[in-house]
């Protein structure tokens, strides 16, 4: 008998003793957790930028006036020259294609000419095909990318990112920084907050990114090192809104 085929009865055999074993059904677990809330919104501000800050993200508060200009003033004390972002999708993507994009940003894109005015002294390369077209610029010559923000979590300092066609997530996860913009009315106390309030039982996102830092590892030799599976830098610019 050749190895192959005893190996074969071996797994026969280890599966009709699994399968006759016959376990009791487990009784459902009622798991709990601390979450923390607060109606106050200052000390959800606080929180939520205290959190990030605490993973090394640059948070930058501003009014819906300043986006632009505080664009501008970030890509050029950074030298960066070359800046990703998405489309507006009721412009450049097709009818289809529109139809996919979630409603938080696509009225228009949002903030979408303000990161146009805001990075128009760099080279710009925008999500309007397919991304093979520039793949190459994309892993080799961007400097950042830019996106929205679906909302944030206070709890954890965390960005809440719900990629669509219209900002796929090769924005916020390939460029060396990735710069987010969220309106301080997006954010919440904590991640099951929510949920809840968004109603995601009726409308499942298909894809969330949930970024509380910089990429970060500790893989090597136990030394903490950024950028090794992501961006090495994260800048938050946190547009009031209230």
């Amino acid at each position: 008998m050749s190895l192959t085929a005893s190996s074969r009865v071996a797994k026969r055999a280890i599966l009709a003793r699994l399968n006759r074993v016959k376990l009791p059904p487990i009784e459902k677990e009622t798991l709990s957790y601390p979450r923390w809330k607060t109606q106050d919104e200052q000390l959800l501000t606080q929180r939520f930028i205290a959190g990030l800050s605490a993973n090394h993200a640059e948070v930058i508060c501003v009014n819906s006036t300043e986006i632009a200009a505080t664009l501008t003033q970030v890509l050029t004390s950074k030298a960066y020259k070359s800046v990703v972002l998405g489309c507006a999708c009721d412009e450049t993507l097709s009818d289809s294609a529109a139809n996919e994009c979630t409603a938080y940003h696509c009225e228009k894109g949002e903030f979408y000419a303000e990161i146009l005015a805001g990075a128009r002294h760099c080279d710009l390369l925008q999500f309007d095909s397919v991304v093979e077209d520039f793949k190459s610029r994309l892993f080799n010559e961007v400097d950042a990318g830019i996106t929205h923000c679906f909302g944030g979590i206070a709890d954890t300092g965390t960005l809440v990112l719900w990629p669509d066609r219209a900002e796929p997530r090769t924005l916020s996860l390939i460029p060396p920084c990735h710069i987010a913009l969220i309106k301080r009315s997006t954010i919440v106390s904590n991640f099951a907050g929510m949920m809840s309030e968004q109603a995601w039982q009726e409308k499942m996102p298909t894809n969330i990114v949930l970024v509380s830092g910089p990429s970060k590892t500790a893989d090597i030799q136990q030394t903490l090192a950024y950028g090794a599976h992501g961006p090495s830098q994260l800048i938050v610019i946190l547009v009031e809104d209230r």
